[in-house]
């Protein structure tokens, strides 16, 4: 089974920059597609970006230009940097892999594993 371990979350400033990571054990992250996942205080699971099995990307709505999901294979880890940072941005962030069926990429129930998540907190 795959592990995931999430890092690089903090408290920032608004307007900040900051970039998360996701490092696999277990398996490779090629064989998976890799998305970011974002919980609020008070909030529902909510989808900010995914890698596809086939290199591709796809983003949230609020996240397209400010956020970007990027690979290092040979690190078996995933990225997301994050620009601009809002407080609204304020949630734990997760990394999930899975092989999610066509069109179900943001949908958290497609993915069948799951880091730990970490906590992003941004102060205006």
């Amino acid at each position: 089974q795959v592990q995931l371990v999430e890092s690089g979350g903090g408290s920032v400033q608004a307007g900040d920059s900051l970039r998360l990571s996701c490092v696999a054990s277990g398996g490779s992250l090629r064989n998976y597609a890799v998305g970011w996942f974002r919980q609020g205080p008070g909030k529902e699971r909510e989808f900010v970006t995914a890698l596809t099995l086939s290199g591709g990307t796809v983003y949230g709505a609020s996240m397209k230009g400010r956020f970007t999901i990027s690979t290092d294979n040979a690190k078996n880890t995933v990225y997301l940097e994050m620009n601009d940072l809002k407080p609204e941005d304020t949630a734990v962030y997760y990394c999930a892999g899975g092989r999610p069926p066509a069109g179900s990429l943001v949908y958290s129930y497609a993915y069948d594993f799951w880091g730990q998540g970490t906590q992003v907190t941004v102060s205006s």
